[in-house]
């Protein structure tokens, strides 16, 4: 790869071996290498500039959960047409591990969890300069004991209060970074974009036709299911809670690798007010901006596994904040 160090094979060899060095070999400090001093990173949570914060984070998050793993299970990756050398990983990794010290879930518990986190990353001669990261949150709250909306008031409240507590991400927000791609244009990245803005259209029988009904799914808050029924019950509670909410996609990965399944990665989001029944209780009116990412694969007679992630955590702050019901 251009400008990048000899010791890396190709991209997903430098995500998984950056990866596993920052956490599991402790080497916080090389994130003044690998990563760019003004970096803006997009969490649901809200939006950090700088590798100051993520060292910082970074700390926090090992001095909680010490022995806490980051097994990466894909990397779905593009190269910018307009910049060779540009790269975009969507990196999707099951992280697990014990809460044994204090921090952002409160006093230790004991318990252990294990979640899914799709992390965004665009990348230059050696450097990420750019991010989207989605952990699933909520998940973690669950597998700790939390009921996820009163984990969204303890944040709040251990933040500052409604005046002072880390706003969630709101492209009203955002900041220019410089990645400016759009992923490829790979069929499998194409279809993948196509069943999402369908669903989100409410076209929900395409499930049926585009799925294969052996499916395996994992979603948000570290839950799963086989075939149909799961897949279709979770897409439409999610937009039902928003059934008028703007549906974007904003990155499109598609790829086919010797050894590999046909597989996709698409950024999305939804922005509108928390209007329906659904996930999120009875309507508030509320505002939301829910950042979204999907992974798939596919096998001999369809979309055989999907992986989507949220943060529940930050849509339920984003109600509780804006309707006081803390």
């Amino acid at each position: 790869m251009k400008d990048f160090s000899n010791r890396f094979q190709d991209l997903p060899d430098y995500i998984l071996k950056i990866t596993k060095e920052i956490w599991e070999d402790r080497g916080l400090a090389t994130l003044h290498h690998y990563y760019a001093q003004d970096i803006p990173m997009r969490f649901p949570s809200g939006l950090v500039i700088g590798n100051a914060g993520v060292i910082d984070g970074t700390l926090a998050t090992l001095a909680e959960v010490p022995d806490r793993q980051l097994l990466g299970e894909d990397v779905i990756w593009s190269e910018s047409a307009d910049e060779p050398g540009r790269y975009l990983s969507s990196h999707r990794i099951v992280t697990t591990g014990t809460h044994t010290g204090h921090g952002a879930f409160g006093p230790p518990t004991g318990k252990r969890f294990e979640i899914r986190v799709i992390a965004d990353c665009a990348a230059k001669a050696d450097t990420i300069d750019d991010e989207w990261l989605i952990r699933d949150v909520g998940g973690i709250a669950r597998q700790l004991g939390w009921d996820v909306t009163d984990y969204a008031r303890h944040q709040i409240v251990s933040e500052g209060g409604p005046e002072a507590c880390q706003r969630p991400f709101h492209p009203a927000h955002d900041v220019a970074g410089p990645y400016l791609g759009r992923g490829n244009d790979n069929e499998w990245g194409a279809r993948l974009a196509h069943i999402l803005t369908q669903m989100m259209d409410k076209d929900f029988s395409l499930i049926r036709r585009e799925y294969d009904r052996a499916v395996r799914t994992e979603h948000w808050g570290a839950r799963g299911g086989w075939s149909y029924d799961f897949v279709e019950t979770d897409w439409m509670r999610l937009r039902s809670s928003f059934p008028t909410a703007k549906f974007e996609v904003h990155h499109v990965i598609g790829r086919e690798d010797p050894g590999l399944p046909r597989r996709a990665a698409v950024r999305w989001s939804l922005t509108g007010k928390h209007s329906g029944h659904g996930y999120f209780g009875a309507p508030t009116g509320a505002e939301v901006h829910i950042m979204g990412n999907t992974h798939a694969e596919w096998g001999e007679w369809g979309l055989r596994r999907e992986f989507t992630l949220l943060d529940e955590v930050a849509i339920w702050k984003q109600i509780l904040l804006q309707t006081g019901a803390l």
